[in-house]
């Protein structure tokens, strides 16, 4: 994040955003108060106030987010890339004066791009879901954008989620199978990172997170709770997977006695895309024999 790299890691004393912080009970809960930067890796976005809480996902170092909430100075309830909870105060570096520079994708179709940061100002532009737009600071609860094209204006802030880059990787409209496959593949060779669930760096069950992420699910990180999270219908056989379908493992080795110890996203003739280990990242294996046969737990169509 721009803006915010310069700025010298330190305790901060929030006194100088107080005053939009006293005033956030008058905006809706998704509209943002303030922006701020992630200051350590690996941080845990958790789900409550707590860190007995469950994790939403894991944010990397120096990345920007949306501030919608400060809870007794000790949380910040977040929003990041289509993800909301709350992370600890003490690794967020909070911006002073609302001026930094980071991505935002849009999460509605025919957006407007305004003059000035109000509902009642001119509509320069319409911009649909997934559109990319450069994000120069907070007003109001409106970010301050550049389009693609040159246009310059506002985005109410609950309509534009908050990216770490500008990639070209196209989201499919619609999800089905097929285009869930066709978006994961997108990734084959990025990084395997514990704990990462970014285009970064994904462990497994934060890639599976992050891919379905994009079509509005909200799955947990790990790949127990994923299978457990109840969502769709569970598949026992390997020969009645279809393309897009969740699928899990368990090595007992590996699982410390729970229920999965790793997760995929089925692609079609036997085989499934999956962040596999440090050595090989986001990779393409075979379901129909070998490891990942002998340890298929099951599948999850959504």
């Amino acid at each position: 994040m721009t803006h915010f790299a310069g700025k010298a890691a330190k305790v901060l004393f929030l006194t100088g955003i107080m005053t939009v912080l006293l005033t956030a009970h008058t905006m809706a809960a998704d509209i943002a108060i303030g922006a701020g930067c992630t200051t350590g890796s690996s941080l845990r976005m958790r789900a409550e106030a707590s860190t007995s809480s469950s994790i939403v996902t894991t944010l990397d170092k120096s990345v920007a987010v949306a501030i919608l909430e400060n809870t007794n100075d000790e949380w910040f309830k977040i929003s990041y890339a289509g993800n909301t909870g709350y992370v600890s105060a003490d690794y967020l570096l909070v911006d002073q004066d609302n001026v930094f520079e980071t991505y935002g994708r849009v999460n509605g179709t025919g957006v407007n791009v305004r003059a000035e940061a109000t509902t009642e100002s001119e509509a320069l532009a319409s911009v649909d879901t997934n559109t990319i737009v450069t994000v120069n600071g907070l007003v109001d609860g409106w970010y301050s954008v550049t389009c693609q094209y040159g246009t310059v204006g506002y985005i109410r802030s609950d309509f534009l989620d908050l990216v770490e880059s500008a990639e070209t990787r196209v989201l499919p409209a619609s999800a089905n199978g097929s285009s869930i496959v066709d978006f994961a593949k997108q990734f084959k060779g990025t990084p395997y990172a514990w704990g990462g669930s970014s285009p970064r760096g994904f462990d497994c069950s934060g890639f599976t997170m992050y891919v379905y992420g994009q079509y509005g699910y909200s799955l947990p990180h790990t790949a127990t709770g994923q299978w457990q999270s109840g969502i769709g219908t569970r598949i026992y056989s390997i020969s009645e997977l279809q393309p897009g379908d969740l699928v899990f493992f368990c090595d007992p080795s590996r699982s410390n006695g729970k229920a999965c110890s790793h997760a995929g996203i089925y692609i079609g003739n036997g085989q499934h895309i999956h962040a596999s280990s440090s050595k090989s990242g986001v990779v393409v294996s075979d379901l129909t024999s070998g490891y990942y046969n002998r340890y298929f737990v099951g599948g999850i169509r959504a």
